[in-house]
């Protein structure tokens, strides 16, 4: 479905859209991505043996910060009352690496999919940032939103 889009006015100029008459809705985003690595660097990662600590447990709350802080970085979001934000990681040995899951909720009028897209990416580069001493060579892939529900478009769901 191909519509408008909603963040450029009559003049082609940048705006922040109006979402002021929108309903109140409890809305929902969950985004998805990996990161891949070598062997020997999951197995540390995957061990609790990284000189910098619990990799996964920092990339969690960074993940998490970030989410709360996406209408700080990208320019036209709204700042939203956030009321849940949680960072999944899963092993996995066929990447091998790891494979991330950001969900966010608000009940407010606008979705939540950039900030379920910020909390995935910044904790894929955040537990690059704390492994890169070992594996410069690491891969971040195939950020996406998989769900999104509430409001007027309603619910989306990824292939």
């Amino acid at each position: 479905m191909a519509g408008k889009l909603t963040h450029f006015d009559s003049k082609g100029d940048a705006h922040m859209v109006d979402v002021g008459n929108k309903p109140v809705t409890d809305r929902i985003a969950v985004a998805q991505c990996n990161i891949k690595m070598r062997p020997e660097t999951f197995d540390i990662i995957s061990e609790g043996r990284a000189k910098k600590g619990d990799v996964l447990g920092v990339a969690r709350l960074a993940g998490i910060m970030a989410a709360k802080r996406t209408s700080d970085l990208i320019p036209l979001c709204h700042p939203l009352p956030i009321t849940k934000v949680a960072v999944e990681f899963t092993p996995d040995q066929a990447l091998p690496g790891f494979q991330i899951e950001a969900t966010v909720k608000t009940t407010g009028q606008t979705g939540v999919e950039m900030e379920a897209l910020t909390a995935a990416s910044v904790a894929a580069l955040t537990v690059y940032d704390m492994s890169k001493a070992v594996d410069k060579a690491m891969q971040i892939n195939d950020l996406r939103v998989v769900l999104k529900d509430g409001g007027k478009s309603g619910r989306f769901e990824a292939q």
